[in-house]
């Protein structure tokens, strides 16, 4: 993957949508090149896909925080299940250590926070949690994509 490859992968990270021509024009290229390289990334495995940015993932909410929780037995996979459907919550990480589960949460205030937390807390298979605030992002790793 040479720079301009990577220039262009940058390009659709922020817009996934961009067309042909743009791409072409922006990067100062043919519109069959820049075809051309779409398709090699896509057929090497390096692009594997484009999705949809939601206002909520670009628009970072007021109050944000991290969840360790600790998931009864063999429930991992509902508790997963379950989690993925609050809109509050950005991601869910399996992890090691005494914790099963890194969850990425926000909300616009402290109030909101508890109200996501207490229905965090009521999913079946549940047993701890702890929750960090996170008070500060000073090198966002996505304000340099």
């Amino acid at each position: 993957m040479d720079a301009v490859d990577q220039r262009l992968i940058s390009i659709l990270r922020h817009d996934g949508r961009r067309g042909i021509s743009d791409l072409a024009h922006e990067l100062e290229m043919s519109r069959g090149a820049v075809r051309a390289r779409i398709a090699r990334l896509e057929a090497g495995g390096d692009i594997i896909g484009y999705t949809v940015v939601l206002r909520a993932d670009a628009v970072s909410p007021p109050v944000r925080g991290l969840t360790m929780i600790e998931v009864e037995g063999r429930m991992l996979d509902r508790v997963i299940d379950s989690l993925v459907g609050f809109p509050e919550i950005g991601a869910v990480h399996t992890t090691n250590g005494r914790w099963d589960l890194v969850v990425e949460l926000s909300a616009q205030s402290l109030a909101d926070l508890d109200d996501v937390l207490r229905r965090l807390r009521q999913v079946q298979g549940v047993t701890a949690s702890e929750t960090t605030l996170l008070l500060a992002t000073p090198r966002s790793a996505r304000a340099r994509l």
